[in-house]
């Protein structure tokens, strides 16, 4: 009876240390969760217009004031973000490294640089190349113009709004239908201008025009007084696109010259 009873013992302890058996062992770790926590509290600050103060950003991240203040705290002693005077949370020097660091680890395609800067030389326009990084549509190529009064450049790296932009609305109306859908569920069609669409039926029908015409067009939708026109990278099955931006005043009469100059960037070269 005794040598039973150890053999029973024996397997309890087996299975209370097994990982399959003890369902804490699949619970999240604290430590996991703070750092969680921590990065949603950077990433509402990253993403408002102009810092955020504490309770918006405890209503944003849906967590209490006490633990709100501390994850501040932590981010504040790194430097990651800082207090302005106006008593709001912002991006602090930190942050640059971080988002120079993205720049250079974003390693674009070769090709697309030497387009941009062809499509620059052949107009003296700001020009860029926007492509698809995982599931956002991102800037990967950036050139700034060489007219006296042109548009500025977008950083390299920049997404977002992707349905007020040229490259943007482009890469969703060749994409996979459920990829469209499911960036568009995820992206709020925000008004940057009074031009901008914010009608979802609206879009649609701009993309169903776009497939038709082969380009796209941004009628300042992004920035007053800015059209871009935006053309897909022959052969690359709509994942990158070259576009142009230009200050309104000059595009009409050089619509036609300056989607000339995207189409022949876009060929495939050799």
């Amino acid at each position: 009876m005794q040598y039973i009873q150890l053999e029973e013992l024996k397997v309890r302890a087996e299975s209370f240390d097994s990982p399959a058996e003890n369902p804490k062992e699949n619970e999240p770790k604290p430590r996991i969760q703070s750092a969680e926590r921590t990065v949603s509290v950077l990433l509402a600050v990253a993403e408002s217009s102009n810092g955020l103060k504490t309770k918006e950003i405890m209503h944003q991240v849906g967590l209490s004031r006490q633990v709100t203040y501390h994850l501040i705290h932590t981010l504040l002693t790194t430097g990651i973000i800082r207090k302005n005077d106006n008593s709001r949370y912002v991006l602090g020097l930190a942050a640059l490294s971080i988002a120079e660091g993205f720049r250079r680890q974003l390693d674009p395609p070769e090709h697309l640089a030497p387009r941009v800067r062809s499509i620059v030389a052949a107009t003296g326009e700001t020009a860029y190349a926007g492509g698809w990084v995982h599931d956002e549509i991102v800037a990967l190529a950036t050139a700034r113009g060489e007219s006296p009064v042109g548009a500025a450049e977008i950083p390299q790296g920049f997404s977002g709004h992707a349905h007020a932009r040229a490259s943007g609305k482009l890469l969703l109306a060749l994409a996979d239908p459920k990829v469209c859908e499911e960036y568009l569920a995820s992206h709020p069609l925000e008004a940057r201008t009074r031009k901008t669409i914010t009608k979802y039926r609206k879009l649609m029908e701009e993309f169903a025009q776009i497939r038709k015409q082969g380009y796209a067009l941004d009628n300042e939708e992004f920035n007053e007084g800015l059209r871009c026109l935006a053309v897909p990278v022959e052969g690359l099955a709509g994942r990158f696109a070259l576009g142009i931006s230009v200050p309104s005043g000059r595009f009409e009469a050089n619509f036609k010259r300056y989607l000339e100059v995207l189409f022949n960037a876009a060929k495939i070269k050799g």
